[in-house]
């Protein structure tokens, strides 16, 4: 009898420690600044996630800018892993990151929770500009290799990865240009100072009278621009975006991480969320766990064979 209450007493002591989580304010590093789009991503979420894990429960965004995002990055990565410190994670930035320089996290650094948008590459030229498909583009950068010059908002990130796919894919030879931000890129390509750009496609969206997008990166054409035709469709199978999710350090409870991937996927199931989300333009492509995890691999794969062939310092 004494072994018995001895049992149930502690089973009941395991599932109140577990109801208490969270018992004191969760982070959430953002290795951007403020009002980007990792930023509102995950402002968002977090305001979400609040209302999932229940009565009390407090989601802070915590901004950590600098050298790419890797100092954000690196934060989460040396956390402790009790379900306090998440982070926003980029693919491919975060990983590629870790190919051109010291970096002290790697792809087996996280718990991957969930991936909420994936805003994919496009290939795209000034309305000004005289080319008016994706093949006019490519059939000038054959016919005089290295002449077309292609915009990027910097080197080793979704974009130049993108660019490097296409050129192999069509075996046109452009130019890269790398910028300084997304930002400087696209006014480059407006301005009609590069002959093209690849960027994603959130990028462009405010700049409908400004930028003529030739084509989607994607397995899918974008609910954002049906009217633009996918780089597959066009006979290139290429497939490139920035992916943004949440992460938490390696190493957490198996309790705890399954606690917060249910709440975050009942973020994800809040028509609100959906709304909102759409409304500030960002596409989800919700991913969790494994699934999240398996991408990470994949492109931490990408990452490492562009380095490999066309290392970018």
């Amino acid at each position: 009898m004494k072994k018995t209450l001895t049992a149930l007493v502690l089973a009941l002591s395991a599932t109140v420690a577990l109801a208490e989580y969270p018992e004191k304010p969760i982070e959430v590093i953002v290795g951007y600044s403020a009002g980007g789009g990792t930023d509102v991503m995950a402002r968002t979420v977090a305001q979400f996630l609040e209302q999932e894990l229940g009565e009390g429960a407090s989601v802070v965004v915590k901004n950590m800018p600098g050298a790419g995002g890797q100092i954000g990055f690196t934060e989460v990565a040396g956390a402790a892993p009790d379900g306090y410190t998440l982070g926003t994670f980029n693919l491919p930035a975060a990983l590629a990151l870790t190919k051109d320089r010291t970096a002290d996290y790697d792809a087996d650094s996280f718990t991957y929770l969930a991936n909420f948008v994936e805003d994919p590459n496009t290939i795209t030229v000034a309305a000004s500009s005289p080319f008016q498909t994706l093949g006019e583009l490519l059939d000038a950068a054959k016919a005089d290799p290295g002449a077309i010059t292609l915009g990027l908002s910097s080197l080793g990130g979704n974009d130049h990865f993108g660019a490097n796919m296409m050129a192999a894919a069509s075996g046109a030879e452009f130019t890269l240009v790398p910028f300084k931000g997304a930002s400087n890129a696209r006014t480059a390509i407006m301005g009609g100072h590069v002959a093209a750009g690849t960027m994603a496609l959130g990028q462009t969206s405010n700049f409908p009278d400004e930028l003529r997008v030739l084509a989607v990166l994607a397995n899918e054409r974008s609910p954002f621009r049906p009217d633009v035709p996918t780089a597959k469709e066009l006979g290139f199978d290429v497939q490139m975006s920035s992916l943004r999710g949440i992460v938490a350090p390696a190493g957490m409870d198996d309790a705890t991480t399954k606690q917060l991937r249910d709440a975050l996927t009942a973020v994800n199931a809040n028509p609100a969320f959906q709304a909102m989300m759409a409304e500030q333009g960002n596409p989800i492509a919700f991913m969790v766990g494994d699934d999240f995890a398996e991408t990470a691999a994949k492109q931490d794969g990408v990452a490492a064979q562009i380095w490999a062939e066309t290392p970018w310092k």
